[in-house]
């Protein structure tokens, strides 16, 4: 028998990305379009455990669709990973009535979104992380805005070091995944992408196709590096400039990928991620998390989700490499 879900409610957990607010909006409106009551959570599970709960309307997520971060704050909750802390969210739920549960995060937001199901709260999970790390999906929300974000930055890097001739390294996020950096890399024109999934460029190798580079009349060089990858930024361009005499800075663009107004694309995707489901709770799925796969909104079971293995494309990895010659 479908469970009815007359209430329905929205956290954002895990790092901030920007389009998590426009994924509130739409899950709150669909849900009020459904007839449905709607209690938003701040502060992710940590407001879950500590009712920090409130009812919200229309007019709540007014004006926010073009806001960075998250209306409804994010937090870590090292609570909620023990089933004692699953158990006070679950019962916290009970406590206001809320039927459905729609988690905004990554990996580990879906993690407890999983444990609250088996508890008896219907939830689904949205993907929202500008690292693009979650397997079963080929957009998470964040991803193009951090992208476009490190690509402008990265554009202005390039003007003031080519005035100077010098090299530059510029570390994107990426603590696990290098999906920024080889972007980056590709769009920016780099000369050399460091990732975690790749490990197969010494820094002797790096440091030769820099003096080639100089000896073929190169003006500037340019090396994209993720904060996952062995190598650290400072370190190797202290050691660019030992070896090769060219001046060399680091720069870390660190949290500035997840601040700033939404993309359009995070802005679509993210209404249409939300919408989708709110959608799903009605007709009484849980333990689901909403994807983009090959173009379209699908949904997969979390343990399922949880599961998959995602690799770096090493079609564009290689493209990375041949046109950087």
């Amino acid at each position: 028998m479908t469970k009815q879900i007359n209430t329905i409610a929205v956290l954002t957990s895990g790092g901030d990305a920007p389009g998590m607010n426009a994924a509130i909006r739409a899950v709150v409106r669909t849900a009020l379009a459904r007839g449905k009551k709607v209690f938003g959570i701040n502060r992710g599970y940590n407001g879950l455990i500590s009712g920090d709960i409130f009812e919200m309307n229309s007019k709540d997520v007014s004006d926010i669709i073009q806001k960075g971060g998250t209306v409804l704050r994010t937090a870590r909750c090292k609570e909620f990973i023990t089933p004692e802390g699953q158990k006070r969210g679950a019962d916290m739920c009970k406590v206001f009535g809320i039927d459905g549960l729609v988690v905004i995060g990554g990996d580990g937001s879906f993690k407890g979104a999983e444990k609250l199901a088996n508890l008896g709260i219907n939830t689904i999970g949205v993907p929202g992380t500008i690292d693009l790390d979650i397997a079963c999906t080929d957009y998470t929300i964040g991803f193009d805005t951090a992208v476009n974000t490190a690509m402008e930055a990265i554009d202005k890097i390039r003007d003031t070091s080519t005035s100077h001739e010098r090299c530059s390294v510029v570390e994107v996020m990426g603590r696990d995944a290098g999906y920024i950096a080889l972007w980056a890399g590709i769009v920016n024109g780099a000369e050399a992408v460091l990732l975690p999934e790749k490990q197969n460029i010494t820094q002797e190798e790096l440091i030769k196709t820099i003096i080639q580079n100089r000896n073929k009349g190169k003006k500037h060089n340019l090396i994209i590096n993720a904060e996952g990858s062995p190598e650290d930024s400072v370190k190797l361009a202290n050691r660019i400039e030992e070896v090769t005499g060219i001046s060399t800075r680091a720069t870390i663009l660190g949290h500035l990928q997840r601040g700033g107004s939404p993309t359009a694309v995070d802005r679509m995707h993210a209404s249409m991620m939300g919408a989708y489901a709110v959608d799903l709770l009605c007709k009484g799925k849980s333990n689901r998390v909403v994807a983009f796969k090959e173009g379209k909104y699908v949904d997969y079971d979390i343990i399922e989700a949880l599961k998959m293995q995602k690799s770096i494309s090493e079609k564009r990895y290689e493209l990375s490499k041949i046109l950087s010659i």
